[in-house]
């Protein structure tokens, strides 16, 4: 522990244009300002650098690009492959493992060993790995590269510790799993095939034992060459020349027969006994035309064979379909008997695989389901019902439904929150489903003793909202929304709304929650704002809708001063955006001018009927900005909303507008230049009014063409909304300065239904001479389509260099600013309501609006609000604009409140009251208030609390309400911070950040003493700048692929607790005994058992390979996975443990059996006896 004792500032001060805390107090890490009247606090700092340790915990979502599949038929876990290297494990619900190949090479396969815990993968770069799957973090035991071949396909038997390698020349290697070397025992391509065959065969594509004979090995060549080789002979059986490329093979399990899977969509049966011609071929989707050719189809990629006892065999396989239907989806076509049923698929076919009942490919194999990976989706098929039907996916693998745009994260949520999410998530849930269980069983998963209510809500482009319950790190939806559903679909044929309607105008940017009230309010890319409170009753409501004209009729070029009072513009009036509001939003879509420009009329049109709406969460408010004079409205770059209030803010980089949502009236609608009312640190000129619009349009696009190339002038970068404006954003035209609506009294702004002021700068006309024209480009829709928050653009300066695209986060100004031009726009970053000091003469905490802007500045709003409940809902709510101002490097992110012992203060707020259920007249519903007052819990220190603020370069800490800076902390010099949040962690606070080079930092609080300092993402991208989000216990998540979120602690104690919370990927399951194959069957058929691998292919009989072939690399496998396979990389301990177990059941049976056997014997001797002594005195022919 550490105490930190700081001199203070005095309370009494001088006027508040006096700015304190500006960028050139304290510019050293730590160091505080004089007081002139001391003051002394105790502040108990309890976190150390001990307490942090950044590592991943779990990765959710479906695999992004997945490439291979494969199934453990005994431990019954499947294994998916990606291209960027990662293996996702997936078992029972809980058991979820992510690897990752440090090479970030494609898995082009992968092959379990069958109930030993291990699994083997092969890799783009020529690479095997094998993975021990015996510990819960699965790690590389050893790996195997090879230097002058390239695999092309691997087979590991059942049971065999010998792994068969096909390579792009033809050859088949053999590798000894449990030492990871080469065999010397090679077959050449051109042993293989005859000598009189004058072209290559092409790559191995096929490789397969004989489910009759284990010492025969089929061979399949790309080119239509079949081969079974001989391994103790050392010679082909049988070769097959056929004119289509092979695809795939697949074995009847008797092993006489096998089918072939071609390029020109047929299936080929050839049986054993005469191979010089396929015994039959299908064309299973060819059909006869007129002119008796067989239709061309697609190729058929692969085929299984699997026999049932009981009915006909099925045929399954991917592709064949035919060339002439255009359009067709990706199908699976199931083939049983004289049935043939195609199942089409959302998205293309990746990999299926068959699920059997035994894992031995010469016993009848039972198909019970089949897993079909595609692009974007897993998919499970009942085989056992006639209609196949899918097994209801217990993953979270629909994440990516539509691209996730943004996302919230809460742990710690109140405990009865998930139930009702989730009770009424289910009334929707779809059916249909196959009535079985979900047949990926495997592995063993508990819920540990570290858990806590977390949820995660993710926002996504065609607007729809989702709250997962995220517990035990598991993940599993509750509960879904759509916020479209509140606006009128969009209609073709309206102007720009027609362009509008083939993009996602609906899309969400930003979300804002509060769990204990259950407020929730979504921002959305056409710069609307929905409000939701949450019910358990249906209802029928009429949405309420309210406009804001939030648009900047100056074109300010601000430039820092030293002189901080001194404004050069005229009047502020001139400056304020306009409030237009109605609390029914009329039919009539609002106004066009003579010329067809937009103006005054939102981007969406609001349903103005009563609408219907189910339980869960309903709208309450539609707040939208509306287009000016042709021009669309900006992006919303901050969002608060505060239950207690009853009040929603909301800014952009024009200005900054305050709602009374209780009200429904709009009590704040200012550019942020007003704000600053007499407190402007900055000198800002204004320029002369335009003479003609389209001149100084194209004046402003010959500009920025001069300035920026247009091949450089779109990077990506951080923090920007999904949509994006094609032209510059810097020109505002003068002439369209109007009068604000907002009355100015002694710097407060009252009811914006008052009479505008008469302060306004009169409107220029425009003579008729001149067409007016947008800032966009003629035909340019007003909104690109919006992205997920995986590839996101913006228009931003940058140098005429190409490495400004590789490393864009450095030519970054802002991380939420949407100007083009970073010096002429001063947006709203950051909103944040709490009880504070507005002034620095205030005594009391007053309701504050925090505002921070893209400068770097911070201004204090305090605000008068009644309270008492009928007065608050008749009585306006006034602000005063004229507060505290505060000054940091960089755009400000954030903001929290700590009280002077250095407990977090949280917001007040509303306890959550059903506004549908049924009156009760005896108890009348009233609202319950829960207010966190810095004085509550001061009786040591007096009054006061501390404010920390975060930008993007630094953090401070203030002390309010004197408004000292008590300490000061730059975080980064060469990067930007793009996420910062003040979480608990170990029962104390800490200010968590996100820098754009990758670095995860932790700062302690109020001292900002750096505690941690990781470099976490060597290279980071827009993705994961959007998505990213700490919270409490220590967590935070990220997008980590547009179909995956990637969740990370950087708590310690978590780390420690993390075994115990992740699932067994491996339990100990007795292999299941091999069907007796009966006399005749062995005899004749050939027994498979008498080949010995090990005399075929170990050193002593095939010798070692040659060394440049493949390069040994030992894994780091871990202390865990090290125990386990000492004596073998299969694990022979453990193997050994299993048998003599399984010897010791056996001894006790046999001691069981030898035991009733001898009370059996006893038995039968004591009648013998009884016989022998009653018979004993008898005669021969007494009898």
């Amino acid at each position: 522990m550490k105490k930190f004792r700081k001199v203070l500032d005095g309370l009494t001060t001088s006027s508040p244009g006096a700015t304190v805390g500006s960028p050139s107090c304290g510019s050293a890490a730590g160091t505080p300002t004089a007081a002139p009247t001391p003051k002394e606090i105790d502040v108990q700092e309890t976190l150390v650098s001990e307490n942090f340790q950044l590592c991943k915990t779990v990765r959710h979502g479906f695999p992004y690009q997945p490439t291979a599949l494969a199934f453990d038929p005994v431990q019954k876990i499947l294994a998916i492959g990606s291209r960027s290297g990662g293996v996702r494990i997936l078992g029972r619900p809980g058991v979820d493992c992510y690897c990752q190949h440090e090479s970030g090479a494609a898995v082009l396969q992968l092959q379990f060993l069958i109930n030993e815990g291990a699994l083997v993968s092969a890799c783009a770069d020529d690479t095997l790995h094998l993975w021990n799957l015996r510990q819960r973090r699965p790690a590389i035991l050893h790996s195997l590269k090879f230097n002058r071949e390239r695999i092309t396909f691997c087979h590991l038997p059942f049971q065999s510790k010998w792994l068969y390698v096909g390579t792009e020349r033809g050859n088949t290697h053999i590798v000894n799993i449990e030492s990871f070397v080469l065999s010397g025992y090679v077959i050449m391509w051109n042993k293989a095939i005859e000598l009189s065959t004058k072209t290559h065969p092409g790559p191995v594509v096929h490789l397969s034992d004989s489910p009759k004979d284990e010492g025969k090995l089929l061979i399949g060549f790309e080119s239509g060459t079949i081969v079974q080789w001989d391994l103790r002979g050392k010679k082909a059986d049988f070769r097959i020349y056929y004119d289509e490329a092979i695809h795939s093979v697949s074995w009847h399990h008797e092993g006489k027969q096998f089918m072939c899977s071609h390029s020109d969509g047929s299936l080929t049966l050839w049986n054993l006994r005469n191979t010089t011609k396929p015994f039959q071929v299908t064309f299973p989707h060819g059909k006869i035309q007129k002119d008796a050719r067989k239709e061309s189809c697609k190729p058929i990629l692969k085929v299984e064979y699997k026999t049932c006892r009981n009915s006909e065999p099925f045929v399954i396989f991917s592709g064949g379909l035919s060339y002439d239907k255009a359009g067709r989806r990706p199908a699976l076509t199931i083939m049983h008997g004289k049935a043939i049923t195609v199942l089409e698929m959302d998205y293309p076919i990746v990999e299926f695989m068959v699920l059997c009942e035994t894992p031995y490919n010469n016993e009848v194999q039972e198909p019970y389901a089949v897993v079909v990976l595609l692009e974007k989706d897993l998919i499970v098929v009942d085989l056992t019902q006639s209609n196949y039907p899918v097994f209801e996916n217990p993953y979270p693998m629909d994440i990516h439904e539509s691209p996730v745009t943004c996302t919230a994260y809460f742990a710690d949520c109140p405990p009865d929150i998930i139930p009702i999410l989730y009770s009424i998530g289910a009334k929707h849930k779809k059916t249909g489903y196959s009535q079985k269980e979900w047949p990926i069983s495997g592995g063993t998963w508990t819920l540990g003793s570290h858990t806590y209510p977390e949820i995660i809500i993710t926002g996504h482009a065609d607007g729809s909202i989702k709250f997962w319950d995220a517990s035990a790190i598991t993940l599993q939806m509750l509960y879904k929304m759509k916020t479209s559903k509140v606006f009128e679909k969009p209609k073709a044929g309206e102007g720009r709304a027609a362009e509008l309607v083939e993009e996602d105008p609906f899309a969400i940017q930003m979300v804002s929650w509060c769990p204990q009230s259950r407020m929730f309010c979504v921002v959305g890319i056409s710069a609307h704002i929905i409000l939701y409170r949450f019910s358990k009753y249906d209802a029928n409501t009429q949405i309420v809708s309210l406009e804001v004209r939030l648009q900047c009729d100056s074109d300010d070029v601000i430039s820092p001063s030293e002189n901080e009072n001194n404004p050069s513009f005229s009047e502020p009036g001139s400056h304020s955006p306009q409030p237009h509001h109605h609390h029914q939003h009329p039919a009539s879509p609002g106004s066009r001018t003579p010329e067809g420009i937009k103006d005054s009329i939102p981007c969406l049109k609001v349903k103005d009927r009563a609408v219907r709406v189910p339980p869960g969460y309903q709208s309450e408010l539609v707040i939208q900005l509306l287009w000016v004079d042709g021009e669309p409205p900006q992006q919303i770059t901050s969002l608060d909303i505060n239950s207690a209030y009853g009040l929603l803010a909301f800014g952009n980089c024009n200005g900054l507008a305050v709602v009374d949502y209780l009200q429904k009236t709009v009590i704040l609608c200012m550019s942020t230049l007003d704000l600053y009312g007499s407190t402007d640190p900055y000198q800002r000129l204004t320029r002369s009014p335009r003479r003609n619009r389209q001149s100084t349009s194209e004046f402003c696009m010959r500009g920025l063409s001069n300035f920026y190339s247009d091949s450089k002038k779109r990077i990506r970068t951080s923090y920007q909304s999904l949509t994006e404006l094609t032209d510059n954003q810097q020109s505002i035209d003068m002439e369209r300065n109007k009068s604000p609506t907002s009355d100015h009294v002694n710097g407060h702004c009252t009811s914006p239904t008052s009479q505008p002021c008469s302060a306004g700068k009169p409107r220029i006309p425009m003579g008729p001479e001149g067409p007016r024209l947008t800032r966009r480009g003629p035909g340019r829709p007003p909104f690109r389509k919006a992205q997920s928050a995986a590839c996101m653009e913006i228009s931003l300066p940058v140098s005429h260099t190409e490495e400004s695209r590789e490393n864009s986060f450095t030519r970054s100004r802002s991380s939420s600013v949407s100007s083009i031009d970073r010096d002429t726009k001063e947006a709203v970053t950051t909103l944040q309501f709490g009880e504070s000091y507005g002034r620095k003469n205030d005594v009391l905490p007053t309701p504050c609006l925090w505002v921070g802007t893209s400068l770097g500045v911070v201004l204090l709003i305090p605000m008068s609000i009644p309270t008492d409940q009928e007065e608050r809902m008749e009585e306006p709510v006034t602000m005063g604009v004229s507060g505290a101002v505060l000054m940091l490097k960089g755009s400000v992110l954030r903001f929290s409140f700590l009280d002077c012992m250095g407990a977090l203060i949280q917001p007040p707020y509303e306890v959550w009251r059903d506004h549908n259920a049924p009156e009760d007249p005896d108890r009348p519903r009233r609202r319950k208030l829960v207010h966190f007052s810095p004085s509550s819990s001061q009786d040591a220190c007096g009054d006061g609390h501390l404010a920390v603020v975060c930008s993007e370069r630094q953090a401070k800490v203030f002390l309010m309400p004197s408004q000292s800076c008590l300490f000061v902390h730059n975080i980064t010099e060469s990067s930007f911070v793009l996420r910062a949040d003040v979480v608990s962690v170990c029962n104390s606070v800490c200010l968590a950040c996100f820098c754009a080079n990758g670095h995860v930092m932790t700062l302690s609080l109020p001292s900002l003493r750096p505690l941690m300092d990781v470099n976490y993402l060597p290279l980071t991208d827009m993705r994961i700048a959007r998505t990213f989000y700490f919270t409490n216990g220590g967590q935070a998540l990220y997008l980590s692929s547009p179909t995956e979120v990637q969740r990370i602690t950087y708590s310690q104690e978590m780390c420690d607790n993390l075994q115990e919370m992740l699932g067994e990927l491996f339990t100990p399951i007795e292999t299941p005994e091999a069907q007796n194959r009966g006399f005749l069957k062995g005899f004749f058929g050939g027994n498979a058992h008498t080949f010995d691998r090990e005399e075929l292919f170990g050193e002593a009989a095939a010798g070692k390979a040659s060394r440049s072939l493949a390069q040994h690399i030992p894994g780091q496998g871990g202390v865990e996975g090290m125990k386990v396979a000492a004596s073998g990389v299969v694990g022979e301990l453990a193997r050994a443990r299993i048998a003599l177990d399984e010897r010791g059941q056996r001894l006790g049976e046999l001691e069981e059996r030898t035991a009733l056997m001898m009370t059996s014997a006893e038995a039968f001797s004591k009648h013998a006896h009884e016989l022998m002594l009653k018979c004993k005195d008898k005669k021969w022919y007494q009898f």
